[in-house]
């Protein structure tokens, strides 16, 4: 498929484009970017005035729920909900069942979304045998298989030693480490943010010292092996300070928030709304606040989703019993977007945090609409308001605190490998 994108204000972080300008995309490859471009005569039309173009949105961590907890969610509705989206690429975590630490389910996973999938598919696998923190997996394997990175995501790898023979590990084959980062034996039973919405709710509060913890043990492991690290969905206002610091000194770290940790508070539990539980759980005021200022100032590298569906039945249920985790992939643009608007965050560097800086990551070549690049472009309308309504949910959970609010904002069209894969109505 051809395509020919004319008029859109196009911006690429990567070549330092912000520009009105016209884009050709020629058998899954973007053939030229300018005016005066050479289009042959039968070409598909996207006219872009308006609009922002940008490279396609990557979503660095997403449950996929495939294979084995398809109810929840499988590779053809969570990719058709990425493109909803505005996604073109997604990274699924490991833990489904049975979990990704083998090359057999990489593969899985890898031909299910190529062959059924509305956008491009990258496994991550995982640090441990299981999950179960006691034997590394066989990264080599999972590297070749074609997994992205590695992650115990949803539980940390506790014993440090593992830790930091994993990170030495994928230092030498080149893959990436991504930590889940929270000490248990401070989380114990508790069910949403320590403070005090938990103790007027009379529910057990998790302190946000038990992230700070861990990612303070994870960030020195990094800058003793001298190993890359990124760190999952940064929450608390601690590990922004000692993710700075770190980074000041060198270390090579990175790391992401999701959108409902610069939107929400433990505000939204009230009510004991189960679409409001969460892991890490959401913070108070200072820390939503400290993650905008570390999204400003580059120490929060990108915004991702932590994309988590789930049934009805493991929502609503008494609150302490409910599953954590939201859904967001739907969500995550015009939520994002708001950023721009309140001037937290200028438009490129927007699309840096959710293009650019995910493939930089993971070694992708993705991430730019340079010449020769993969064909994978998000247009976005800005001033687009529409209702997220749950009849209208591509994701088959629908588990969102979002549901029935008013959005601003959303990809009119996403464009995987040449080929539109979503179109607004």
């Amino acid at each position: 498929m051809n395509l020919y994108i004319k008029n859109g204000r196009v911006i690429d972080p990567a070549q330092s484009i912000d520009e009105v300008t016209d884009i050709l995309v020629e058998d899954g490859v973007v053939k030229a970017i300018g005016k005066d471009l050479k289009i042959p005569a039968k070409i598909e039309t996207i006219d872009a005035t308006g609009l922002y173009v940008t490279p396609g949105l990557i979503d660095m961590h997403v449950h996929l729920r495939d294979p084995g907890l398809e109810y929840k969610e499988d590779i053809i509705s969570g990719t058709k909900a990425a493109v909803a989206g505005g996604f073109t690429s997604v990274c699924c975590m490991p833990n489904t069942k049975p979990i990704v630490d083998n090359k057999a389910i990489a593969s899985y996973i890898i031909n299910k979304a190529k062959n059924h999938g509305f956008c491009n598919v990258f496994p991550i696998g995982a640090i441990t045998q299981g999950l179960h923190g006691e034997y590394l997996s066989e990264m080599g394997e999972l590297k070749e298989s074609g997994c992205v990175a590695v992650s115990d995501d949803g539980k940390p790898v506790k014993n440090p030693e593992l830790m930091r023979r994993a990170l030495e590990y994928a230092k030498g084959m080149g893959i990436m480490v991504i930590a889940h980062s929270e000490e248990l034996d401070l989380v114990g039973e508790g069910v949403m943010n320590e403070g005090f919405v938990s103790t007027d709710l009379g529910l057990k509060g998790i302190p946000r010292v038990a992230e700070d913890i861990a990612i303070a043990r994870d960030v020195l492991l990094a800058e003793y092996t001298d190993s890359p690290l990124h760190i999952a969905h940064v929450s608390t206002k601690g590990s922004v300070e000692i993710i700075r610091a770190a980074k000041k000194r060198g270390v090579k770290v990175t790391c992401e928030t999701a959108p409902h940790y610069f939107t929400l508070t433990d505000e939204a539990v009230r009510g004991y709304n189960t679409n409001a539980k969460m892991n890490p759980p959401l913070r108070e005021e200072e820390d939503l606040k400290a993650i905008k200022a570390a999204l400003k100032d580059g120490t929060i590298d990108c915004i991702a989703t932590d994309h988590a569906p789930h049934h009805i039945d493991e929502k609503d249920i008494e609150f302490n019993q409910a599953m954590n985790g939201i859904i967001g992939l739907e969500t995550s643009l015009p939520l994002s977007l708001e950023l721009v608007r309140s001037k937290v965050l200028t438009v490129n560097q927007l699309v840096e945090k959710m293009s650019s800086n995910p493939s930089k990551i993971l070694g992708f070549n993705r991430g730019s609409i340079a010449t020769g690049m993969i064909g994978d472009l998000t247009i976005i309308d800005p001033d687009y308001e529409w209702v997220f309504d749950i009849n209208s949910v591509s994701s088959k959970s629908k588990n969102s605190p979002w549901l029935g609010n008013k959005m601003k904002g959303r990809a009119v069209y996403t464009i995987v490998n040449g080929k539109i894969a979503y179109k607004a109505v």
